[in-house]
């Protein structure tokens, strides 16, 4: 049964997918995620789409994963297994032919504001923030946007953002190309439609291969970063830092690491 808080509609040439969990500002938890990968499947599939736009409902386009279910949904899946399914499935973006145009409002955090980095173009609405919390909570980002955000503006702003954890705003995400454009917030979905309708008038093969350019220059070391973070997230998850970090916490304690 499909999860109707991930929707995909479809007029003519061109697709949305809309976040639509907005009591939790659009956070993910694993059934929302499987929603996603199947709906990217079938974009995929479909070569008749020749544009996408991924939007939100509600305050946020996604405040990242929805913690309180952590634990809480039964999922036959080790560890690895999880980041396995979770690579693999948005990935799939790569091998859709038609450009995804995000629209950003509110707050992207976490592993969905890096689903927005492996996307095509990225808009923003005036108040949006942006954030990467992972080691916070004792891992690491681990859905390739490091990598892209790396590819964008460079370690500077990646080593803040992911090792201290700190807002970015749409004016400084603009300022350093992570969107390419701010729109007022009631603006936001008429600027992203208009933008989609201009690339599917285009001649689509002329599109997927002036794409390709684009991809050309960076997939690989992409690939590449996602594949360091399946390892390293897998050993951080069998750590004794990562088993004092979840005590520390259970406990209501400051933790004490021990470098080994």
């Amino acid at each position: 049964m499909a999860d109707d808080r991930v929707q995909l509609t479809v007029d003519g040439p061109i697709a949305v997918i809309t976040n639509n969990n907005p009591a939790k500002h659009n956070a993910f938890d694993d059934d929302m995620d499987v929603a996603l990968f199947d709906i990217l499947g079938e974009l995929k599939a479909n070569k008749s789409i020749r544009a996408v736009v991924w939007r939100g409902e509600g305050k946020s386009w996604s405040s990242g994963r929805d913690v309180a279910a952590i634990g809480g949904q039964q999922v036959e899946l080790a560890h690895h297994a999880l980041m396995e399914r979770g690579q693999k499935g948005i990935q799939q973006i790569w091998d859709i032919d038609a450009p995804i145009i995000v629209a950003l409002h509110g707050w992207a955090i976490g592993g969905s504001f890096q689903r927005a980095l492996l996307c095509d173009i990225r808009v923003a609405a005036e108040g949006s923030r942006f954030m990467l919390p992972e080691v916070t909570h004792g891992v690491i980002p681990d859905t390739g946007g490091v990598g892209r955000l790396f590819e964008i503006c460079g370690s500077g702003l990646v080593s803040d953002m992911v090792l201290t954890g700190r807002v970015l705003s749409a004016e400084e995400a603009l300022t350093h190309g992570i969107v390419s454009r701010i729109v007022a917030p009631e603006a936001l979905d008429d600027c992203v439609m208009e933008m989609a309708a201009g690339i599917a008038a285009a001649p689509p093969y002329t599109v997927q291969l002036a794409r390709r350019v684009i991809r050309n220059l960076a997939d690989e070391g992409l690939r590449r970063s996602m594949n360091d973070e399946y390892a390293y997230q897998t050993l951080i998850n069998r750590s004794d830092d990562f088993a004092e970090f979840r005590a520390a916490r259970a406990q209501q304690r400051n933790p004490d690491y021990h470098r080994s």
